[in-house]
């Protein structure tokens, strides 16, 4: 399988260039992530099961955020997210990336998804940023995941209903620093405020 590597300049998510390498691995379904919904418009504004997260909401690892998601035009509505782990892996774990990829650790950002709105969103796929101690992005972009250590799971067939959910792991890297966070950053409302977990 393939691999495309190129360097990301630092002005993805509005973040400070690190001269560090975007990196594409392998995966049979596209990481792209999600961004807003219309959920809100059954409830006259109020989506099931708490309100929406404000941008720039903090939250600890394990909280939930409720969140608008938009994954195509015809895939909108409301999840919850709980961001249950952030891992560390191993560099040699980065090997199916390639040279670029030299010197990077992995971190495994486990979470769980939830169908808040109860539209259909099956096979829809969400993934969160790594977020470095102090706030600032990785610098790294990568697209694909880590097959039996993180993959990038899509939504299933039956993630269509209110109250279904299901786990996927966004993977995130970087050279120095480690990954203490995760953040939510689709959507014009959370481009430049995310909704961010935080040990």
């Amino acid at each position: 399988m393939g691999l495309a590597l190129s360097a990301c300049d630092g002005g993805e998510e509005g973040q400070a260039a690190q001269d560090s390498p975007t990196a594409s691995a392998p995966s049979t379904a596209s990481s792209e992530s999600p961004a807003a919904d219309d959920n809100s418009a059954d409830d006259g504004g109020t989506p099931a099961e708490g309100d929406v997260a404000a941008p720039g909401t903090e939250l600890k690892i394990g909280d939930r955020a409720v969140l608008p998601f938009e994954y195509t035009s015809d895939k909108k509505g409301t999840i919850a997210v709980t961001v249950t782990a952030i891992e560390k892996g191993a560099e040699a774990d980065m090997a199916a990336f390639g040279e670029k990829a030299k010197g990077m650790t992995p971190y495994f950002i486990r979470m769980k998804v939830e169908n808040v709105g109860g539209t259909d969103l099956s096979y829809a796929s969400l993934k969160l940023d790594g977020v470095l101690e102090g706030g600032a992005g990785t610098g790294v972009i990568l697209m694909g995941d880590i097959p039996g250590k993180c993959d990038n799971e899509t939504a299933p067939t039956e993630f269509k209903t209110k109250g279904a959910s299901y786990e996927t792991c966004a993977l995130s890297a970087t050279k120095g620093a480690p990954v203490t966070g995760a953040e939510f950053d689709e959507g014009d409302a959370y481009s430049d405020s995310p909704v961010v977990w935080a040990g």
